[in-house]
Parts: C-alpha cells; structure tokens; sequence
C-alpha cells in the first residue's frame, strides 16, 4: 500500500516547486512475538520470544505473561533500567527509535547494542511502515502529540493482535510512560499504562532495581528548602538568538581542578577569536558541569577579575559558603584582569555516567546520600538508595538526571557497583570508565578481519614494494616492548653521501578502509599505556606478531629515505613501501653500549654510532630553530612479581639513544607532512602546537623574576634561549624547575584537517608542519597519514571519505578526544600505584620544592618520586593561621615564616589511611618548622608522577 503527502516547496532561488513524499504501508511486518502464529515468519534475529515469565520476575500489578512498551521520553532517560538483566521482552517502536537518534546519539547506540543481544529479547517494531499502525498528522497536531499517539496506537494494535494468539496464557502488553497526559490519554483509551516507578516497584522479588530509577521529576526530591539558589537557564531557541547577535558567547565550559568555585569557558569561533573566560561563584557557575557546551554573558569590565590562588575543595558542608567566595576576591593590579562572565544557559549537557564512592548521610535509615566522583571536577551528586551499607566502600557508578534550581547539587540515580575501593581490578576498571576508554575485547566481528595464520607475504603483496630485505635495518626501543613499530638503517652510499631510513610498520596494509577492524580502531584512537597493562587499539595478531618489526622475520613497511651529506643536510627524499628484514631489536641500553664499546665494529655497530653522530646535528639545528626542550620528573615502577604491587620507584634514565630515535621520528613526521600536504592542500591530516596566549606565562616570568632571572616569551626561540641561559651555580636544579613550569604553560597539541584551518605551525618543535606517521599500531591517526602517502606516491587507491574534509575533521575531533582521555586515564594509573607503593612504603622523610604557591597552600614537587603534592594552611574546625600570600612575588608567609616559589622544603610523606574517598597521599612539611615544627593541615588532594611504562614519553600527571 502506498500513501503520498503534496506540498509546495519554495527554493533558495526563489521558485516554487511541488514535493511528493511517497510513504509505503506493508501488510507483512511481523509483531515479533515467538508464540504469533498469524504474522508472516519473522526473519532471522533478536525478536520477544513470549517465556513463562517473560520479564525475569514477577510483577503485582501484572502477574501474567506480558511485554513492555516504552515512549520516547521513558527510553531516553530510563536506559540504565532498561540494560538491567530482569527486563526483558520489550517492544522498541520505529517512532521512538528515530526520535531516541535525534536527540541522543550515546542512548541510540546503547539501545541498538540491547535490541542485537539475543538474551534480552527485545524487538524493533517498524510502526511507520505498518498498515495497521501508521497514521497521519492531524492539521493543528504538533509533531510531539502526534508521536505520542503513533504509539499509543500501536500499544492498542498489539494488544489487539495479541490477544487472537490461540495460546492458553493471553499476553498483555503494558505500555510505559512518565508523561502523566500521555498516561491519561491511554488509560482512557483502555490501555494498560503504567509510569517506570510503579512498574519496577511492582517487582517485589528485584528491590534493588528501584535504586537504578531515574529522578525524572524534580518536585518533592529535594532535602534543601525552596530557596532558590541558581538563575533559570535561558530557552535555548533564546540563546542561539543571542549566539547570533553576539549578546552571548557559546563555549567549552572546563571547571577547575584546585578550586570548585571556579572555571573557564573557552570562546568557540575562528583561531583569532578564541578566547577564555573566567567564571567565579556558585551563581555564575549556575549548574553548568565540566565538558557542557555553555552560553555565556560577558560581565562589564569593572567586575572582571583575576583566576583565583586559593585552593578551595567541596566538602559537602555548605553552611559557610559564602565566606569561601569572598576568599576568591584579591586585589590584584590591571594587567592581571580577564574577561570574566557568568553562565546564562546549557547549549548541550556532557553528562555521562561518573565512578565514584558514596558519601554515607549521617541521618540514621537516610535513603538520600550524596555521591562523590573520582573527578574533582565533577559536582557531589544527590542520590536516593536502599543500599547505602552495602554501597558505602565501594567504587559505584551514578548517572546525573537533572540539576533543579533549589538544589546545591544535581539529582542522579545509582548505576552499577564495581568493587571495593582500592581493589586494583576495580580501580583499573574505574579509571577506564571514568575516562571513557573503549576496553571491551575485541568483538568476532573485528577479528574475523584479520589474516589468517599462518601468514606469509604474497606476490600480490610485493607488487608496489621495494624490497630492502637486505639492508641493515634495526630497531631500538625499551625493555620488554612487543609492539615494535619503527626501525632504522643507515650506510654510506656510492657517490659518499649517506642513506638513512625510517621503516614503520604498514599497519594500514592490514586494516582496510570501512570494515569493522577499521572502525574499532578509529573509534579506540590510540593505545592506552597503564602501569602494568596495555589496552590496545588494534588485536593482538597486529600489534605484538605481524605488525611487529621484530629481528630476523620478513615484514611489510612504509619506509621513508633521506640522502644526506655527512652534515646531515637533506638532498632527496623518498617514500616507499616496503618488506624489512630487521637484523637486531636492541634496548636503547644495549644500543648505548654498542655505541660505547670501543671493541665492537659490526655492521649494526657502525650504522647506531653513525644514526647516532648525524642525530645530534639535527637536534642542534631543531635547537637553533627555536624547538624547545621541556622538562619533567618522570620515574619508573618496579613491581613485584607475584602481587604486581609496586615495590621501587626509579627516576627515568635518558640515553643519547632515545634523543636518537626521537630525531628520527621527528624528521620523518615532517617530511611526510610535507609530502602529504603538498599532495592533498584540502585533506591533509596534520598536527599542530598552538602558541600559548602571553598570559599563561604569567607564572613563569614571576617566578624566574623572583631569582633575578629574566625570562622572553615573545616566541619560542625567546623562550628556549631563555631558558638555556637560567642557570645558577648554586642551585643546580632551578634550570629544571623552570623548565617543568614552562610545560605547564603550554597549550595541547591537537590534530586538525588542513582544509579546515589555516595556522599548521608547531610551536614546541618550530616546524611549519608536522604530522604523526611513526606509530601506526598505536594510533590510528598515524593509519590516515600512511593511507594519504601511499595514494599519493601511487601505492594504494583512495576512498571518499579520505577526500572528505568534514569527515577527516570528525575524525581529528574524536582522535583529540581520545588521546587527551588516554593521557588522563595513564596519570589515574600512575597515582594509584603511587598509592600503593607509599601504602607499602610508610612515612618517607624527603626533600621537595616548592612549585607552586597559593593563597592558602603550596604545591610542592618531590622529584625521587616525580610526585607533587599539596600542602594546606587550614583545615575545618581548627584556628585559621596568619596568612599573607604575595602574588607578584610569588610568595606565602606563615605565622611570620615566608615560603618563596623553588624553596627548598623536607616533608613527610604517607598514605591517609583515614580518607578512602579519595586514597589520598598525606604530606607534613617538616623544613622550614611552621608553627612549632606542624602544620594545620597537611592534605595532599593532588599527585602528579611522570612514567613511561611502554614505549614514548608520556606525561602523566594527577
């Protein structure tokens, strides 16, 4: 049966045109029940399949067999419900899938993901297309009322239907809703129509399911009175009005890390118009949650102000919170003002279910508790349970479902308990959700895009390759590495100039455009590197066997070839694909000794010492360039064998073998930048490292100021040669301490589409371009760039999505998102086993510097351990100490005892025992004696480490 719709059109040229929408009505969709005989067969797939008791458990108000069928709104915000094992046999209809998929893309994956899982028999019902259940929009209807009565006249269809099923239990299906007009609407139409509430308390035998309820109401939830505390959000139709005219500045909101009361906003818009906004006050923060898309009102000048330098925490008490406002206000001069604003409105909510521990009411039998997220970035949740004892220990997991003006915090509902806290299974699992890294195992789907073994390289294989089986490649990289994906040759070609090579491993050989390997690593971005597990981004076949340059196996390359002078002066360039014989995988100790030993002169010998001289030709021409070179503490665990529990810490050692490697791979990624650019202007995938804003050096000349130090920021180059020349004979390790401050300064490096920008430079390497080719196995933008050569050197063919700008640039977007999570989740890694380690370890008595001051603590950095801690000034309950903190300085003064930014401190270190909520390590500053040899408070809430537990340098820091 076809139906048709007519209606005029009008064009953006202006002419009228006559539209036809045809919409086909079938007789022969089946109602998906196991037990229908009247329904044509139904196809192959996840359908109801009527069992005894066909929702896992028995329900007073429907003890029968029956199916459930939910609206759009209960399906949105009662997912968590519907995941749950006990309910099953439910009926997703076409009207509320579409309208799930245009309002949130996460809960329409999590709802496709249930419909596939044959357990849970759930059936997509295509209600549109059916002859029996389509219907037209009445003139005057809104498409909302329309949709709700598409459903309820399904609910009718099948309870119709059902009920001619010659079975000797008739089957009920009970329509789901929390819209209270649509219930009523079906209840006089006599449906069945129950609200999510009272259906899942109806199931007597599953009380738990209650906690797991989303709060869909706001009235009657909250504990605080009706005072209102937060300006109502402006309509959004409203905000994009204002967007538009620029009355409103739509941003990034990023809430801080040391103080709760504060955040940023970073301005979206064109490169020159980026900017950041500070927010200050509970009222300004108005509900917004870190990551939401925000409209901001800029305030008038005379009430910006300056990012606070106090520490603030959120204790759960509220009673003084406006004495810790004022305590943001500091006279400050002119220069250190910023645009400052105030949230009007929420664009989109980044809402995503948050790991954490339950902060037990201290109100006995209480059943409202507030939930504590391991992301101090994350405001305190209110929730409702039954199982708080049970819960109290516990790392569980909570969703957010609304954030009403009267409340100090938002309103969620309990999700899932992983485990007890401090379980390292559960803390790994924790930190893996709370960073959104993809660690399920890879599904059959994936694997069965992979050779199959054993493998052998083909003639096919061979017919765009150069085969350099014979040249005497190497590799070079840490102990214990499996997925070894660069290595390099180098020897003095006939003419007397020198040949040197990267060879990378040729990952995208394997993963081809659009299958299903592909896009699990597209979607994974990056290999995650935890202290002592890997969460790969490609199976293991590829990343630790064929994929792998390992010594003395055939392998498949992309190879890149430079002829040089003997001063390291490019005169060719080439690409190629290639098949490598490596002839050594050597630790870059053992290439060190190689180098070192004056007995030894093999071939592999003599390539590493000349790889070697010709690598430090080239970082002093990058060096001259204005490339800097950063500084941080980085330190390596050393775990037992049998508790894997962390029994030493080493500081990290760099050998002139890993600057070798890195100069290298720099000079590859550049040259293939180039390359690929040159070819493809519009679709080059590239990196860039922005220049930082002049203000974010602000620390950084202060505190170089505070030695009598100078230090340039105008460029880079300025600032290395700055740099360069702080030194301080009788402070060896301020040249350091300066340069882990300027790391802190910098902006993220982040990968961009070349047609949809227009600033490529890097600005920590001083290169006009750059991009990442070297580790394929461990990112997939590395798979695009090698995609990009090989069809630009004739190697491969194209695709369109590699010619798509829009589409590179989606995947730039999620790639940065992923690696910032990766880099989140390895520094989660690294403070728990530092936990662990002073868990074992007890009291150590260490020297630390001061890195940062603040206006009631200081940050100081202990580098045996590379871990920074905080020590306060005050603590709750007990007399505050004189205080005088100098910004200009920078400086604290403590009942007269002044500490300076770069002191030298001793302090005490051990694990808080008394605080699980956070495992926090514990710091008492012994040296300079404050106040009789204590401190009021000595709680350290932040710890930073560096590790480096596979193969690159990685900044991990908490």
């Amino acid at each position: 049966m076809l139906t048709s719709r007519t209606f005029l059109k009008r064009t953006r040229a202006g002419a009228v045109v006559k539209v036809v929408r045809e919409h086909y009505l079938r007789e022969d969709i089946p109602c998906g029940a196991a037990a229908c005989s009247l329904c044509p067969p139904r196809p192959p797939g996840p359908g109801l399949g009527l069992q005894a008791q066909p929702n896992g458990a028995s329900s007073s108000l429907c003890p029968g067999p029956h199916y459930l069928l939910p609206d759009t709104n209960l399906l949105l915000h009662q997912i968590d419900i519907l995941e749950d094992p006990v309910i099953k046999n439910v009926i997703v209809l076409q009207t509320v899938l579409q309208e799930v998929r245009n309002r949130s893309a996460p809960v329409y994956k999590r709802i496709r993901d249930v419909i596939q899982n044959p357990e849970k028999h759930f059936y997509s019902f295509t209600n549109e297309h059916h002859r029996e259940t389509y219907i037209q929009q009445e003139q005057g209807e809104s498409s909302n009322d329309r949709n709700d009565r598409a459903i309820r006249v399904a609910v009718k269809w099948y309870s119709e239907h059902l009920k001619k099923i010659e079975d000797k239990e008739k089957i009920q299906v009970i329509f789901l809703t929390n819209d209270r007009i649509n219930k009523e609407k079906a209840l006089e139409e006599g449906l069945t129509a129950y609200t999510c509430e009272e259906y899942i308390k109806s199931l007597t035998a599953n009380p738990d399911l209650v906690d797991r309820l989303a709060c869909v109401s706001d009235e009657g939830k909250e504990i605080e009175s009706g005072k209102i505390i937060f300006p109502e959000h402006i309509h959004l139709s409203k905000l994009q009005q204002g967007i538009k005219s620029g009355v409103y500045l739509q941003g990034t909101y990023r809430a801080s890390r040391e103080n709760y009361l504060e955040a940023t906003v970073w301005v979206h818009g064109d490169a020159e118009e980026n900017k950041e906004i500070i927010i200050q006050g509970l009222k300004h923060l108005n509900r917004a949650v870190h990551e939401d898309i925000v409209a901001v009102e800029l305030l008038a000048k005379d009430e910006w102000v300056a990012p606070s330098s106090v520490v603030l925490q959120d204790d759960g008490q509220n009673e003084d919170e406006e004495e810790k406002e004022n305590t943001l206000k500091t006279s400050v001069s002119k220069d250190m003002l910023r645009p400052t604003g105030k949230v009007v409105g929420i664009i989109k909510r980044n809402w995503r279910p948050f790991c954490g521990m339950l902060s037990k009411s201290e109100v006995k039998e209480a059943r409202r508790h507030l939930f504590t997220p391991a992301d101090r970035r994350i405001p305190r949740i209110r929730i409702e349970t039954r199982q708080a004892d049970t819960l109290e220990g516990q790392r569980i997991i909570v969703a957010i479902d609304g954030w009403p003006r009267n409340s100090r915090y938002p309103n969620g509902h309990f999700v899932k308990n992983l485990g007890s806290a401090g379980d390292k299974e559960t803390e790994t699992e924790v930190l893996l959700l709370e960073h959104d890294v993809p660690h399920q195992p890879f599904s059959q789907n994936v694997l069965s895009f992979l050779p199959k073994m054993p493998w052998s390289i083909t003639e096919e294989d061979m017919k765009y390759r150069e085969d350099l089986r014979h040249l005497c490649v190497c590799s070079v990289d840490p102990p214990g590495c499996t997925d070894i994906d660069d290595a390099l040759h180098c020897r003095e070609i006939e003419n007397g100039n020198i040949e040197v090579g990267v060879h990378i491993a040729d990952v995208s050989h394997f993963i081809r455009p659009g299958n299903a390997l592909d896009e699990e690593s597209a979607k994974r971005g990056t290999t995650v590197y935890l202290c002592e597990k890997r969460i790969d981004m490609v199976p293991e076949l590829l990343s630790s066997n064929l994929c792998s340059l390992r010594s003395n196996v055939d392998r498949l390359a992309f190879s890149c070839i430079w002829e040089m002078t003997h001063k390291a002066e490019i005169l060719k360039t080439r690409f190629t694909k290639s098949v490598i014989k490596s002839k050594a995988s050597l630790t870059y100790a053992e290439a060190q000794m190689r180098i070192d030993s004056a007995t030894m002169n093999d071939d592999i010998t003599t390539s590493l010492r000349e790889l070697n001289r010709l690598a430090k030709i080239l970082k002093k021409k990058r060096i001259d360039n204005g490339a800097l070179t950063l500084s941080s503490p980085e330190v390596r665990f050393h775990m037992d064998s049998e508790t894997h529990d962390p029994i030493d810490l080493q500081t990290k050692e760099l050998r002139e073998t890993n600057s070798m490697v890195e100069e290298f791979m720099l000079l590859a990624n550049v040259s293939v930048a180039q390359k690929i650019y040159d070819e493809f202007p519009e679709f080059a995938l590239l990196r860039k490292h922005p220049a930082p804003p002049p203000s974010n050096y602000d620390i950084l000349v202060k505190a170089a100021k505070s030695k009598n130090l100078e230090m340039k920021t105008d460029s880079a180059k300025a600032l290395a040669e700055s740099l360069d020349r702080a030194e301080c004979p009788t402070f060896p390790y301020l040249n350091t301490l300066l340069r882990i401050l300027a790391t802190r300064c910098m902006m993220q490096a982040v990968y961009f589409c070349s047609g949809m920008d227009n600033d490529f430079h890097h600005y920590g390497l001083a290169t006009p371009i750059y991009t990442h080719f070297t580790s394929p196995i461990r990112r997939y933008a590395d798979i695009i760039v090698h995609r990009l050569l090989a069809v630009a050197i004739g190697a491969d063919t194209t695709y369109p999505e590699l010619t798509d700008k829009h589409k590179l640039a989606d995947i730039c977007k999620n790639l940065n998102y992923r690696h910032k999570m990766a880099q989140y989740a390895q520094r989660a890694s690294v403070a728990f086993h530092t936990q662990l380690f002073f868990k074992n370890k007890g009291v150590t008595n260490e020297d630390a510097y001061i890195l940062f001051v603040r206006k009631n603590a200081v940050v100081v950095l202990i580098p045996k351990y590379g871990l920074e801690g905080t020590v306060f000034f005050e603590e709750k309950d007990k007399p505050k100490p004189r205080l005088d903190y100098n910004s200009e300085v920078p400086s604290l003064t403590v009942e007269g005892t002044t500490l300076h930014i770069f002191d030298k401190v001793r302090v005490n270190i051990m694990l808080d025992a008394s605080n699980i909520q956070h495992q926090k390590i514990r710091m008492v500053l012994v040296e300079p004696k404050l106040l009789g040899g204590d401190v009021p408070a000595t709680l350290s809430t932040e710890i930073s480490s560096k590790n480096e537990p596979e193969k690159k340098k990685k900044k991990l820091q908490k």
